[in-house]
């Protein structure tokens, strides 16, 4: 299929819970790599499948050379502090700052059903708590004092109606 449609806020299918992955085959393999393509295309670091209008717990990233599938992710361990700008390709990228935790464990399956563990600092443990956010139904704009929510959405709704 290559390349899906990014689905943007505030489609319904973001602010949902994806279901868990019980079926890792061929087409879950083909979904992961039209997810990639989708990613790298749009020039993001992360994508969940929520994002192309596929209501499951499943993301891909390539941030700081961690490049990885993870299905039914579980953030087990978060520590510290790191605040920074944050975008979302389901919201035009319009960017907010955002104080995030500076180191997080993630606990999920690969594509053969494994579980494994990774942690992560920086940027990646940022994008490890914004995708699997995504799986939980929650935009990184949720974590927004209200008033600096309404602001980035009417930025993304300005900039979405000049396209």
């Amino acid at each position: 299929m290559g390349i899906r449609k990014i689905v943007e806020y505030p489609n319904e299918v973001l602010s949902r819970a994806g279901k868990p992955v019980e079926k890792f085959d061929e087409e879950l393999r083909k979904l992961c790599e039209d997810m990639f393509e989708t990613m790298y295309e749009a020039e993001g670091v992360g994508l969940a499948a929520p994002q192309i209008g596929v209501s499951l717990r499943l993301f891909v990233m390539d941030c700081e050379g961690i490049k990885l599938i993870a299905a039914n992710p579980q953030i087990v361990e978060a520590k510290g502090e790191q605040t920074g700008a944050e975008g979302c390709l389901s919201v035009g990228k319009i960017p907010a700052i955002l104080v995030r935790p500076s180191e997080v464990t993630l606990r999920a399956q690969d594509l053969e059903g494994n579980w494994f563990e990774k942690t992560a600092t920086g940027l990646a443990a940022r994008c490890f708590l914004h995708e699997t956010d995504h799986c939980d139904g929650k935009l990184f704009i949720d974590h927004l004092p209200k008033l600096r929510r309404e602001m980035v959405i009417k930025k993304f709704r300005k900039e979405k109606k000049g396209r």
